[in-house]
């Protein structure tokens, strides 16, 4: 098992980073007065709302609330695991990750990746080699040009045409294996999984190959598309064809269509529509609904009009129901018998199939009409049938417009007025409006909340804390963030966030660091100071109280009553002085 990343190292990486370097790579920002602006690149919008402050090396949206750290943005946009951000970011600032009490076999993924590049260079050697494959895709009207572009290839027939190419050692047909291009079984201990047909590399978001589909070309050797199996870098459910070659064609996508086949997607982006992408075999998933939203706010969806078709259109909905926040946009299109959008686009071209996306039927009228296929509206016990279907389902959309129309929409059918609650009360933007600051803080989640905003103020505190066991919500956690920060001077918002990634503390920390409070540096440090002091007079009266509660009980010994003296003193000074004590 692979060790763990110290947190020191993440520290020192953050510390390294400009978070506005990492994320300007990906998003244009613009100056802002001390931050950067754009438009969020986690859901739709027309005004900017998307917020990056170089001095808390923090983004945060305040339409849709995601925010975090360099690492945490490179796993949100670049959809990496929390390893291989890390990793990513270690190789921009020149650093090696180190790990402690292991290796790094967890995420060294490196020669995985030269693997599976090595196999999709031979296949592609292949296809060069083979007249019968081109003549496949010849006929098929894939020009060269594409055929370059989605990197497709071919797989000859024979048992280890593969293996023998590049299993040149054992370390590397274990590699094999493990990415399920060889099958153990055999004379000679594995086989070429893929025989005779031609192959499409499925690229991750970063365009190296993870996994490979591959459609037969000669016999009836198995089925007519074989996919990768699942590995350590290939989860079907998370991934889409084309979605690489999408995000290259065009830099900002408006659309994205979702088809079901390989070479569904490379028909359409043969005829101009570069936005075609397909689920792998599998059903519309949740994952792939986030990843599709994440980088179109308009997702087509196009079918058989069969019953199947209709069945996958339906997990479709399921999916992106919880993903419908305001802006986005899904539409289904239900092709003719007998017809998929490889055969309809070559038969009408792109006009016609542009023609077809026209008339595509919005989500919102295709969840009622199916949820209605078999209801009586005429009749009460109908009404309430639909109603009741509805509701856990509208139970799922965010919180927005487009979730109380479709409640409307619920209520002219229906005529029930009952609304399902939102699938996370309180946590809402609406809800979060109702509780702003409505309540004074309290001293601890000031000091807290001015900490986060600025750490460095922790380095005016002089001597040591004193009111560490103070008898008040939220102690323990500042004298943390106290100790941590005057621990290492150069501690920014983003590194005491990432310190508390996998705590409960995390999402309270986050609210406070979003909202920057009023007033200006300078009173920020006067507040936060006055704060401290504060908490140290409480500390004192606490102490106080329990000597005076065993001196009444007769046990305080002579230090405890000396003790007790001193703190009658201190207390008559600051009443001179006319410190509140509380």
């Amino acid at each position: 098992m692979a060790g763990r990343i110290p947190s020191t190292f993440i520290d020192e990486l953050l510390s390294r980073i400009d978070i506005v370097e990492v994320i300007e790579a990906r998003v244009p920002l613009k100056k802002a007065g001390r931050d950067h602006q754009a438009c969020c690149p986690f859901h739709d919008e027309r005004t900017p709302s998307f917020t990056v402050s170089p001095t808390k090396q923090f983004y945060h949206c305040f339409g849709c609330g995601a925010h975090g750290s360099a690492i945490k943005f490179l796993m949100e946009y670049d959809r990496l695991e929390f390893v291989d951000a890390v990793e990513e970011l270690a190789r921009r600032a020149g650093l090696s990750v180190p790990y402690e009490g292991g290796t790094q076999q967890r995420t060294d993924h490196s020669d995985d990746y030269a693997l599976l590049a090595a196999a999709t260079g031979w296949f592609e050697s292949q296809l060069r080699a083979s007249t019968v494959a081109q003549a496949y895709f010849e006929q098929r009207g894939v020009s060269a040009e594409l055929r370059e572009r989605f990197r497709l290839g071919y797989a000859p027939e024979g048992w280890d045409g593969l293996k023998r190419a590049i299993g040149d050692n054992e370390a590397r047909v274990r590699g094999l294996l493990r990415h399920g291009l060889l099958i153990e079984g055999g004379r000679s201990g594995s086989y070429d999984r893929f025989r005779d047909r031609v192959m499409f590399p499925i690229m991750d978001r970063r365009g190296r190959p993870i996994a490979f589909g591959g459609r037969v070309l000669g016999g009836d050797d198995g089925p007519k598309y074989m996919n990768s199996p699942e590995t350590p870098l290939f989860h079907k459910g998370r991934e889409l064809f084309g979605l690489w070659q999408a995000r290259q064609a065009q830099g900002k996508l408006a659309r994205l269509l979702v088809v079901e086949g390989y070479m569904d997607v490379i028909a359409l982006h043969q005829h101009g529509l570069e936005q075609a992408v397909a689920t792998l075999g599998t059903a519309t998933t949740r994952e792939h609904a986030e990843l599709l939203f994440r980088n179109a706010p308009d997702v087509y969806f196009c079918f058989d009009g069969d019953r199947a078709g209709r069945q996958a259109a339906w997990r479709a909905v399921e999916s992106v129901l919880p993903r419908m926040t305001d802006g986005r946009q899904a539409w289904f299109v239900f092709l003719p018998d007998g017809e998929d959008p490889d055969s309809l686009v070559r038969k009408e071209g792109a006009a016609g199939f542009e023609q077809r996306l026209a008339q595509a039927t919005p989500l919102s009228s295709f969840f009622f009409s199916e949820l209605g296929q078999d209801v009586q509206l005429g009749s009460l016990d109908g009404k309430a049938r639909l109603a009741e279907r509805a509701r856990p389902l509208l139970a799922q959309l965010p919180d927005g417009v487009f979730r109380d129309l479709m409640l409307e929409a619920l209520t002219e059918l229906t005529g029930s007025t009952r609304a399902p609650p939102p699938v996370n009360p309180g946590t809402t933007r609406a809800a979060t409006r109702r509780r702003t600051p409505s309540t004074r803080r309290s001293l601890v989640r000031e000091a807290i909340a001015l900490l986060l905003q600025r750490p460095v103020l922790a380095a005016g505190i002089t001597g040591p804390v004193t009111f560490g066991d103070l008898d008040r919500p939220g102690v323990p956690l500042l004298v943390e963030l106290l100790e941590r920060c005057r621990a290492r001077p150069e501690t920014t918002t983003a590194m005491l966030l990432e310190h508390f990634a996998e705590r409960p503390e995390l999402d309270a920390l986050q609210r406070l660091a979003v909202a920057e409070p009023p007033g200006d540096p300078a009173t920020w440090e006067a507040v936060f100071n006055h704060a401290i002091a504060r908490l140290g007079v409480m500390h004192e009266d606490q102490r106080l109280a329990q000597l005076q509660a065993l001196l009444a009980a007769g046990q305080l010994d002579a230090a405890g009553k000396d003790e007790l003296r001193g703190l009658h003193l201190r207390k008559a000074q600051r009443r001179l002085q006319d410190i509140p004590g509380h």
